[in-house]
C-alpha cells in the first residue's frame, strides 16, 4: 500500500501543472534525452550487428573455417589426397576440400583483369562453401566434365560487369608460372569458357575470384598433381582456433593452419572497436539526460518544500519522501526508454527493409547498411538508461528528507 502511495504522489508531481513552467519543460527534455539516447544506441547496435553478421555470413559463405598450408612455401602439397582423408576423420571436422590458389590474368573479348584463380574439387567445395550452390547465371556442368574443351570457369559477378566476360564467352587465363625457356619464363596461356557467374555480396570476392577444376588449374599453372591448401569446415566456427591446433598436430610438422578469425582479424577488430566507441560516445547522451533529471528533481524539491512539510506532518516518513523523488526519476527513465525502444526498433525495421542507407561497394564491400537489432541489446540499453536515471535521483531525494516541517510551516 505504501509503495502505491509513493508512486501515486510521484506520478502526480510529474503530471501536475506548476507555477514554474520551466520544470515541466526540463522534465520533457529529460524524457526526450533518455529516449534519444536509447534510440541512438539501439540503431547503432543494429548497424554494428548488421555489419558484423553480414560480413561474417558473406565471408564464411566463400571461405573455409580452417586452412591447412605448408609452413615453408615449396612445391605444394603432393600427398594431398591421403592428408585430406586423414583430416576428414578428426573430431568436429565436417567437410574437407582441396584447393589450389594462384594469381592470374584474365584476358577477355573486351578487357583484361587480374584475378585470384581457385582450383577446386567441385563436390568437396560445395560441402565447404555456399558460393557455388546458387549461381547468379549458368551452371556447374562444365566444371564437372573432365573432357570439356575448353574447360569451364566460374567468374565473380563484378568481374563480368567490369570486363564484359559474359556467359559462354571464351577467355584466356594467363599465368606467370609458365615454362622456362632460354629467353626466360614464358607465361602460360590457357583458354577457358565462362560457364557461370556467382555473387556472394562481398565486393572483394565478387570482383577478384574465379573457380575452375583442380585439374584445369594445374594445367593452367604448369603444375603436377599438387595443391597449396586444404580447407576445412567445422561444426562450431567459434571453436576454430582450438580445433585448428588438433588439425595441425594431425597434419604433421610440415604444415600449419590459419582460421577464418586470423584471416579477417583486422576487420573483426575494427568492428569490435567501433562497437565500444559507439557505446561510449552515444552513452554521453544518457549522461546529459541524467543531468537534466538531476536539475528537474532539485528544482522540484525546492518548489515542493511546503508540500513535503505537509506530508511529513501528516505522518509520511522520510524514507517514503525519498522514494517519491526516486520514483519520479525512474518514471522519467522508463517512459523515455519505452519511447526510445519503440522508435529505435521501428527505424531499424524500415531502414533494413527498404535499404535507406546506400554504400559504395568498392569502399565498404556492401551495397547498403544492414540493420539487425537484437532484443538483448534492447534489454541492457533500457536497463542502463533506467539505472542512470535512478542514480541521478539520489542527491535531490536525500535533500528532500532533510526538510524540517516546523521551520517550513512556521510562517504559513
Amino acid at each position: 500500500m505504501n509503495s502505491r502511495f509513493e508512486l501515486f504522489i510521484a506520478a502526480r508531481y510529474l503530471r501536475a501543472r506548476r507555477k514554474q513552467a520551466v520544470i515541466s519543460v526540463i522534465t520533457a527534455i529529460s524524457i526526450v534525452g533518455v529516449a534519444a539516447g536509447v534510440m541512438a544506441l539501439i540503431v547503432a547496435m543494429a548497424v554494428n550487428n548488421g555489419f558484423h553478421n553480414t560480413l561474417q555470413r558473406n565471408l564464411l559463405g566463400a571461405m573455409a573455417h580452417i586452412n591447412v598450408l605448408e609452413k615453408e612455401p615449396g612445391n605444394g602439397i603432393e600427398n594431398w589426397r591421403d592428408l585430406a582423408a586423414r583430416l576428414r576423420k578428426l573430431p568436429h571436422v565436417t567437410a574437407v576440400s582441396p584447393a589450389l590458389y594462384a594469381p592470374v590474368f584474365l584476358s577477355g573479348p573486351l578487357q583484361s583483369k587480374g584475378a585470384v584463380l581457385k582450383g577446386i574439387d567441385l563436390n568437396s567445395e560445395l560441402a565447404i562453401s555456399d558460393t557455388l550452390r546458387h549461381l547468379k547465371a549458368g551452371s556447374l556442368d562444365r566444371l564437372r566434365d573432365p573432357a570439356a574443351s575448353p574447360p569451364g570457369i566460374i567468374l565473380g559477378s563484378r568481374i563480368v560487369e567490369d570486363t564484359g566476360m559474359v556467359l559462354d564467352s571464351r577467355i584466356n587465363v594467363v599465368s606467370p608460372q609458365g615454362e622456362l625457356t632460354p629467353f626466360g619464363v614464358r607465361p602460360n596461356i590457357r583458354p577457358f569458357r565462362v560457364a557461370g557467374t556467382f555473387e556472394t555480396g562481398f565486393y572483394d570476392i565478387d570482383d577478384n575470384w574465379c573457380f575452375v577444376s583442380i585439374e584445369a588449374a594445374q594445367k593452367a599453372l604448369s603444375l603436377q598433381d599438387v595443391i597449396n591448401q586444404i580447407e576445412l569446415k567445422v561444426d562450431d566456427l567459434n571453436r576454430a582456433p582450438e580445433i585448428a591446433r588438433d588439425v595441425e598436430k594431425a597434419a604433421g610438422p610440415r604444415y600449419t593452419t590459419t582460421t577464418w578469425m586470423e584471416r579477417n582479424r583486422q576487420l573483426l577488430n575494427a568492428l569490435r572497436m567501433e562497437r565500444a566507441v559507439t557505446i561510449i560516445t552515444i552513452g554521453l547522451i544518457e549522461l546529459v539526460a541524467a543531468l537534466n533529471i538531476l536539475i528537474v528533481l532539485v528544482m522540484m524539491v525546492m518548489e515542493k518544500y511546503r508540500d513535503i512539510a505537509i506530508l511529513m506532518s501528516m505522518g509520511a516518513r522520510r524514507p517514503q519522501i525519498r522514494r517519491i523523488f526516486m520514483l519520479q526519476g525512474v518514471l522519467i527513465g522508463i517512459v523515455g526508454s519505452a519511447i526510445g525502444l519503440a522508435v529505435g526498433y521501428t527505424l531499424c525495421y524500415f531502414a533494413d527493409k527498404y535499404r535507406w542507407v546506400r554504400l559504395d561497394e568498392t569502399v565498404y564491400s556492401l551495397s547498403f547498411v544492414p540493420f539487425e537489432p537484437r532484443w538483448v541489446d534492447g534489454v541492457w540499453v533500457a536497463a542502463a538508461a533506467i539505472l542512470v536515471s535512478f542514480l541521478a535521483t539520489i542527491y535531490p531525494a536525500r535533500n528532500a528528507t532533510r526538510i524540517v516541517p516546523a521551520e517550513i510551516l512556521r510562517y504559513e
